[in-house]
């Protein structure tokens, strides 16, 4: 009993250490250069937690460590379920029949393309291309974090899938800008926000991107930020049916003696229960509002936690392969993201 209320006193104090390096990640994404660049305190959190590992974690008390577990796992998986509240089902049906496909469209495409890219091509290890496939392909490092439970991935594989999100989607949101200013995307206002809104990885940065273009009006800003929305709501079914398929593949190989249970990430239900909440407009704004900032906070947490749990050693032999697929998957994104969202607006 004693141990017992030892190891609740050790998590909780652990909890709570996580929180401060969060509430500093915090603090830093709202530093106004650092908000301008749209950098989120999530990719802070992760920063600050990997320095934390690979400098000072031999000075932490280890009955910590269950606190900071606590923090990358159930926290996680509490923060995404109210992710929920930043969509209503109004927003999806607003941005029209060609901005769902251009989501749609994209996301299954760079999902497979980035699977078989890690797997196949460059010989990565499945848990990590999957992981980097989804951060590419839904709404960057949230949906790594949301993809992660369903793999039972370690969770250095996860950081490696963070950071390759955070690299490309930060080159993306200074050359999008850049190359519809000097007039090589051929695009209407409209057609550009859906179009960022289904290729860029963070949701920051697609928020980013159209305040960044001198003259560009509501209307880009709204189609980018409701096309990306409809990306993220995609993160439920998608985790549904990866968790179908592994299911069945372990199956298939004999896994546990072929009895294999599915298991469903009722976290993703449940987000997708709470964007329907949300939907009905009971909750007024200001508490929406309030919600959507603590929740950010606790995905922070989650990414600090994550970051903590990751050292430089984990790395080795990994080689270039999550960087050379990140970009093929990059290079999909931008080149072909255009052709298809050109030919989905002209076609629907």
């Amino acid at each position: 009993m004693a141990f017992s209320k030892q190891n609740r006193k050790g998590t909780i104090s652990g909890v709570v250490f996580v929180a401060i390096f969060a509430a500093a990640a915090t603090m830093v994404a709202d530093i106004e250069f650092v908000s301008s660049l749209g950098i989120s305190p999530l990719v802070i959190g992760i920063v600050i937690g990997i320095f934390y590992a690979n400098t000072l974690h031999n000075q932490t008390p280890s009955q910590w460590r269950g606190g900071i577990t606590f923090s990358a796992k159930k926290i996680l998986r509490f923060a995404i379920v109210f992710y929920g509240f930043r969509i209503t089902f109004g927003q999806i049906a607003e941005v029209g029949l060609d901005g769902f496909m251009v989501s749609l469209i994209m996301l299954t495409t760079t999902f497979i393309l980035g699977i078989y890219l890690g797997v196949k091509v460059f010989k990565m290890d499945r848990d990590t291309s999957m992981l980097t496939a989804a951060g590419a392909s839904v709404c960057g490092a949230a949906a790594v974090l949301a993809t992660e439970p369903v793999l039972k991935a370690q969770e250095h594989k996860t950081a490696v899938a963070v950071s390759m999100v955070v690299l490309f989607g930060t080159i993306a949101m200074f050359l999008y800008p850049l190359l519809y200013s000097a007039g090589i995307f051929d695009m209407t206002s409209r057609e550009f926000g859906i179009y960022v809104g289904g290729t860029i990885h963070e949701v920051a940065q697609v928020v980013a991107v159209p305040a960044s273009i001198p003259g560009s009006d509501a209307e880009m800003a709204n189609a980018a930020v409701i096309v990306k929305m409809t990306r993220v709501i995609m993160i439920a079914p998608m985790l549904i049916i990866l968790g179908i398929y592994l299911s069945y593949s372990a199956k298939r190989k004999g896994t546990s003696g072929g009895g294999v249970k599915l298991v469903i990430p009722w976290f993703a239900v449940y987000f997708v229960a709470m964007a329907g909440f949300n939907s009905l407009g009971i909750v007024p704004q200001n508490i929406v509002d309030l919600i959507n900032e603590i929740d950010t906070f606790l995905l922070t947490m989650a990414m600090t936690a994550l970051g903590m749990g990751t050292r430089f050693a984990m790395f080795k032999g990994l080689g270039l392969a999550p960087l050379y697929t990140a970009f093929g998957m990059f290079v999909w994104l931008v080149v072909g993201g255009y052709f298809i969202t050109k030919w989905v607006v002209a076609f629907f």
